[in-house]
């Protein structure tokens, strides 16, 4: 899921968590929120990925650099 996450980042560019989780239902089918939230707990930890908080409950999703 984790390459996924970075392809659709790499074409669409910064979403916030929401709008990432229907591109990843498109591609799997049903993906839960906390199935979403472990990668992109790895893929942070990683250092592919910026997760920065928008709002109450709203997050953008980012990768950290391009190509």
């Amino acid at each position: 899921m984790e390459l996924t996450i970075v392809e659709i980042l790499e074409k669409k560019g910064a979403l916030n968590d929401l709008d990432l989780l229907k591109e990843l239902k498109t591609n799997f089918g049903e993906v839960s929120f906390r199935e979403l939230n472990t990668s992109l707990m790895k893929m942070e930890l990683g250092g592919i990925i910026w997760v920065t908080r928008l709002m109450k409950g709203k997050r953008q999703v980012e990768l950290t650099k391009k190509g």
